[in-house]
């Protein structure tokens, strides 16, 4: 049985976690809408929506069906372990992409060049092809969100909460679009994905340490000061990065 000390931790947590799952969901819906987008053009918006709205379905009854599966986890070091472990693997692969773009290593992601890419595919003027398209693209980025609701909320026991920042972010984002018609192209998303890569592997690794029995020496306290850490490598390894491009390039 967990111990009372589960339910304060999380309230500690909860500010940071919101933050976290709301910047992480915005990325996401950002790039989702830009795929609605491509879609409703070809086959009107109302088409278009009831196919990321399926997409989203499917995202919420897998959020359900993960809370239940990790909750009869009770032995909280084992779920601490779990959770910590995917959270690391995610904020490294999130980070290590934005340190990639950063430094000019790889590509920025660009919403218009992807918008264009979506419009120029010939399966976008089939209707069901299209349909797909939607579902599959607005499901394969909320995946992430989910993965995210799901370990930080789980893990703070604020599922609820969690799930309501990622519809948050659907709202803004949805409003954002519906006012500009057309791909969100001015959203800094490396520098979002950035700092939230950064976030997601200080949880990660926090818990994971802990989970093993490292005791932190200032409870939570101690992760913005890991934060710090993974944000000033990764922009020291940007520099880094830059400089030897510019050198081999000479």
């Amino acid at each position: 049985m967990r111990d009372a000390g589960w339910i304060t931790h999380g309230e500690e947590m909860l500010l940071p976690t919101l933050s976290t799952v709301f910047l992480t969901a915005s990325v996401e819906w950002v790039e989702a809408y830009t795929i609605l987008l491509a879609v409703a053009l070809s086959i009107g918006w109302p088409r278009a929506l009831q196919a990321g709205g399926a997409a989203l379905l499917v995202l919420a009854l897998l959020t359900g069906l993960g809370t239940l599966a990790l909750s009869q986890i009770h032995d909280l070091s084992v779920l601490q372990f779990i959770i910590g472990f995917f959270l690391m693997l995610f904020g490294l692969r999130w980070l290590a992409k934005a340190i990639a773009r950063a430094a000019g290593l790889k590509n920025l992601h660009d919403e218009a060049a992807q918008f264009a890419e979506l419009r120029a595919r010939e399966a976008i003027n089939e209707r069901r092809a299209a349909w797909f398209i939607a579902f599959n693209g607005t499901l394969l980025e909320g995946l992430e969100v989910w993965l995210i609701v799901l370990a930080l909320g789980v893990q703070t026991h604020h599922t609820l909460a969690a799930g309501s920042a990622a519809i948050a972010a659907l709202l803004v984002v949805a409003g954002v679009g519906s006012i500009a018609r057309q791909p969100l192209a001015k959203v800094p998303e490396n520098t979002i994905k950035f700092m939230v890569g950064a976030g997601i592997l200080s949880f990660g690794t926090f818990w994971l340490l802990e989970s093993l029995g490292y005791a932190w020496p200032l409870g939570e306290a101690c992760l913005p000061a890991l934060f710090g850490f993974n944000l000033l490598g990764g922009l020291l390894l940007v520099r880094c990065f830059s400089v030897r491009r510019t050198g081999m390039a000479r």
